[in-house]
């Protein structure tokens, strides 16, 4: 009978600690989650854009296209760097509102 009680206790020492565990993380990924959408909320509300998925991917090709522009230029290819700084400039300007 003893030995029973052992178990039974250590099982729910065991399970104490695991359940504690996944509720520090639950939190601590719920935590990230609530960060990540504030700052996805903040940065559409100050471009005047969407803040949906394809909204996102076209700011990031977008300024792809301006640091590929920049770069560009700076390897003195001027008619790349022109066409790629409009293509960015433009996609932008359709972007935001």
């Amino acid at each position: 009978m003893q030995v029973q009680g052992f178990f039974e206790w250590l099982g729910e020492a065991l399970g104490s600690i695991i359940r504690f565990i996944v509720d520090l993380l639950g939190g601590f990924f719920d935590m990230l989650a609530s960060a990540g959408h504030n700052f996805i909320q903040g940065l559409s509300r100050a471009l005047g854009m969407d803040s949906s998925l394809v909204s996102l991917a076209a700011l990031v090709v977008g300024l792809m296209l301006l640091i590929a522009a920049v770069r560009a230029l700076f390897r003195r290819a001027f008619v790349s760097g022109l066409i790629l700084l409009l293509l960015g400039l433009w996609l932008l300007s359709w972007l935001i509102h």
